[in-house]
């Protein structure tokens, strides 16, 4: 007979294949040990008639009982008298020990594999309408804070996160990062987002909105988001409800094909041209960004799209005056299409919903108490002709082209633009710059960015706007805002020694550096990070943000202005919002709210949302922040 097919080698490959089973399969013989040598002892005493010194002979039961408690406790033969009796019961008790023992053994290694497998992040998640985090990036602890604050008012909120890192180092991480989680438990798995079999885990099938982060680290980061949604828009286990997907994508030449992939259930975040276009409609209108942060921030007033039947047939101009708590400020029809401030005389259809600030959607009301204009505090303010403008960029990195583009748009006839970075192909990327129309002339310089002595050659004052961009693309967090911090401190020394105000608007990366950087009383903060953080943690709530966002920053749109009060109401008397958003209607503009600086204001005196009825006094230098389309 052949060796490998004889019987005492199909014994030891079942055997073996047994044993690899695990803990169960070893508990599993083990019992059987057990029982041979209960049944062996047992049989003997039985048989053989083998009693203990004093004592009655034992049935083959009673006798197997007094075998399995010696097998379960040593101790237990310490009072048997009897050679015979003994003998076998020191042979069971040798037997347990080593039984034993072994149990304990496997238990202790199942428990430690177990343990290790938990740690590992593999098991399921059985939870129902929770919100997923997909990926791994310095924006997820902002995106987490902002849904905790959003949960607040939600029962058992979960968040799952998925990324292929270690589970517990993601968990540590979250706890030290974001303490005030109130109700909100985030759980933690490890996997690849574009496994199908890892996304299982998550269970995006009770997910109440799934959120696609870019990568940290990934060369590929768009094509790892693009795969992530195709996973899970064509996974064949998917519900058939549509997901709600936010999803961020770098760069925006890759947008069409996730759109072409997620379809209608994915709304895409384009970081890069997001932050960009801020950047430069901050540069020109100081303080803006926090015009953006505000209504995108869960802990302050948020943009609503919700189904109000009371404005059905209303003028868009006469709707404005329906709430007192909230401020409307488009329509979206029936085709999903956005309408930012629409023209005041368009009728609301039936089936159009209204696009609303409001702090809670539990806070939108129609006002029921009388509207109080006063027609004589209304303004109007002269026209102001476009002046050519001087722009200063300093620093560079992959989102500077589209700065630069957005620049272009809307500066006057006979603009200047100059760049001055410390990046090794300037050169090639300044050549490859679009340049949206001749009214900007363009010239650059490689130097020193945080360099006092090359800030100061570049006779800054002279400039109308100046630009702080980070070295993002060859610096971590940290060393970039380092670099920013330093560059904003020279210009602050630099401003105080020419006894005048430059207009400084700047990037930062890590939102804990901006308090830093308030010592260089720079005009304006952009927070990258953080912008996107909460422009994807508004838009896994809100399916329609994303076209308003887009709405927002598009030069065919309608805008975000920022512009003197006295141009729209008195000066040096108490005016309340209702008379301003008449002196916007009749312009044409929606009124979100204003600026008053003053020292110690929060948010530097920015306050969108006000209450209508609440009477303000404006002064020179305030400016009131309206939705126009010029």
């Amino acid at each position: 007979m052949n060796q490998r097919n004889s019987l005492g080698a199909r014994l030891r490959y079942a055997f073996d294949t047994s044993m690899s089973a695990g803990p169960i399969a070893l508990i599993g013989w083990l019992a059987v040990l057990s029982l041979i040598v209960i049944v062996v002892a047992g049989a003997l005493i039985a048989l053989l008639r083998i009693t203990p010194d004093g004592g009655e002979a034992l049935g083959f039961v009673e006798a197997m009982w007094a075998s399995l408690m010696r097998t379960l406790d040593a101790g237990t033969m310490g009072g048997d008298g009897g050679w015979g009796f003994r003998a076998i019961m020191l042979a069971v008790t040798i037997g347990g020990i080593f039984i034993v023992s072994t149990l304990i053994g496997v238990l202790s290694s199942g428990i430690e594999a177990k343990l290790e497998q938990l740690r590992k992040g593999r098991s399921q998640v059985l939870e129902e309408d929770h919100t997923i985090i997909l990926n791994w990036s310095p924006s997820i602890f902002d995106i987490v804070a902002e849904l905790a604050v959003a949960n607040r008012s939600r029962r058992r909120p979960r968040i799952v996160i998925m990324a292929d890192r270690d589970k517990v180092e993601m968990e540590d991480e979250i706890a030290a990062k974001v303490p005030g989680l109130g109700n909100t438990r985030v759980i933690c798995r490890s996997g690849a987002p574009t496994d199908l079999y890892d996304l299982s885990l998550v269970s995006p099938q009770q997910a109440r909105s799934i959120i696609v982060l870019s990568p940290e680290g990934a060369d590929d980061a768009d094509s790892q988001v693009i795969k992530t949604i195709l996973a899970l828009v064509n996974d064949p286990r998917r519900r058939e409800a549509p997901y709600r997907i936010a999803a961020e994508i770098r760069d925006a030449a890759n947008a069409e094909v996730g759109r072409v992939v997620g379809g209608e259930e994915a709304q895409l975040v384009l970081a890069d041209d997001l932050i960009a276009r801020i950047i430069a409609h901050s540069s020109r209108q100081a303080g803006l960004s926090a015009v953006y942060s505000e209504l995108l921030d869960f802990d302050g007033c948020e943009i609503y799209t919700l189904e109000q039947p009371s404005l059905t047939g209303n003028s868009f101009g006469d709707a404005l005056m329906a709430y007192e708590g909230s401020t409307l400020i488009g329509l979206v029809d029936r085709t999903g299409q956005v309408w930012l401030n629409p023209p005041m005389e368009t009728l609301i259809p039936e089936s159009a919903r209204a696009i609303l600030i409001a702090e809670d959607d539990g806070a939108i009301a129609v006002a029921t108490a009388a509207i109080a204009i006063d027609a004589a505090a209304i303004r109007t303010g002269a026209p102001r002709p476009d002046a050519p403008e001087r722009v200063l960029v300093l620093g560079w990195n992959r989102r500077a082209p589209v700065i630069i583009y957005e620049l272009s748009r809307y500066v006057a006839p006979g603009s200047a633009l100059t760049i001055a970075a410390d990046t090794p192909d300037l050169d090639d990327v300044v050549a490859r710059l679009s340049i949206a129309s001749t009214n900007l002339a363009v010239e650059y310089g490689r130097i020193d960015t945080t360099s006092r002595i090359a800030l100061e050659a570049l006779d800054i004052p002279r400039y109308d706007h100046v630009l702080v961009l980070g070295y993002s693309d060859l610096l971590a967090p940290q060393p970039t805002d380092t670099s920013t911090l330093v560059t904003l401190l020279h210009l602050r020394k630099i401003a105080d020694a020419a006894g005048t105000h430059i207009n400084v608007v700047s990037e930062m990366v890590d939102v804990r550096n901006r308090e830093l950087a308030e010592v260089t009383r720079a005009d304006d903060f952009v927070v990258s990070n953080k912008l996107v953080s909460l422009m994807l943690a508004q838009a896994s709530e809100n399916d329609a943000l994303g076209a308003i966002f887009d709405d927002l920053l598009d030069e065919e749109g309608s805008e975000i202005y920022m512009r003197p009060a006295a141009d729209y109401v008195a000066l040096g008397m108490p005016v309340n919002f209702y008379t301003v958003t008449q002196a916007a209607r009749e312009r044409g503009e929606v009124a979100l709210g204003y600026h008053r600086p003053r020292p110690g204001a929060k948010a530097n005196g920015i306050v969108v949302n006000p209450g209508k009825a609440a009477a303000v006094t404006y002064e020179a230098g305030d400016r009131l922040i309206v939705l126009a389309r010029d």
